[in-house]
């Protein structure tokens, strides 16, 4: 079992419960997953990109990712319905606590000047997304093995109700909010 897992069972969930007041384990919000996606518009201009996208990305979250097509065509974009235009992947169990693990105690350290994520990019059903920057902020990728630095959107998916209980559970598995 994964240390944040542990974690999330013996410290968070009675925490949790103590505060909003839970009457059953299942009430309490847990991660249901996460879905890193990384869009890249070089796309038309190097069709390599997409190759060393997937290699970053797999070497991120340890497993393939798929690729994501345009849903339609765009004129201003160069955009036809169907092209590549990035791609995704969706962690679950495990590999989703190993990586959020992950991402709060080694990579979100590692951004410069981090003064805390922004609080406020919660979608309104206890949901978090927050972008970064470029994928050398994770330990597994070379520097001198990356073609360009490329962002990658990070969406964790809780079952919590609410953003306050959303923001309640990642904060007591260490995401590093931002003070306002």
């Amino acid at each position: 079992m994964s240390r944040l897992k542990e974690k999330y069972i013996q410290e968070v969930m009675p925490a949790l419960k103590e505060k909003f007041g839970y009457s059953g384990p299942m009430e309490i919000p847990r991660l249901e997953k996460v879905v890193i996606n990384m869009g890249l518009g070089e796309l038309k201009e190097n069709p390599k990109a997409l190759e060393f996208a997937i290699n970053d990305l797999m070497t991120i979250s340890g497993q393939r990712p798929v690729v994501t097509k345009a849903k339609k065509s765009v004129a201003n974009f160069k955009l036809r319905q169907g092209m590549n235009i990035g791609c995704k992947v969706t962690l679950r169990g495990d590999r989703m606590y190993d990586f959020v693990d992950k991402l709060i105690n080694i990579a979100l350290p590692r951004v410069r000047d981090l003064r805390g994520v922004n609080p406020a990019s919660f979608d309104g059903r206890g949901n978090y997304s927050l972008g970064v920057k470029e994928q050398l902020i994770f330990p597994e990728i070379n520097y001198d093995k990356i073609d360009k630095i490329r962002g990658m959107d990070i969406t964790i998916v809780t079952t919590a109700k609410t953003d306050e209980e959303g923001r309640a559970l990642l904060e007591a598995l260490g995401m590093p909010f931002r003070k306002n």
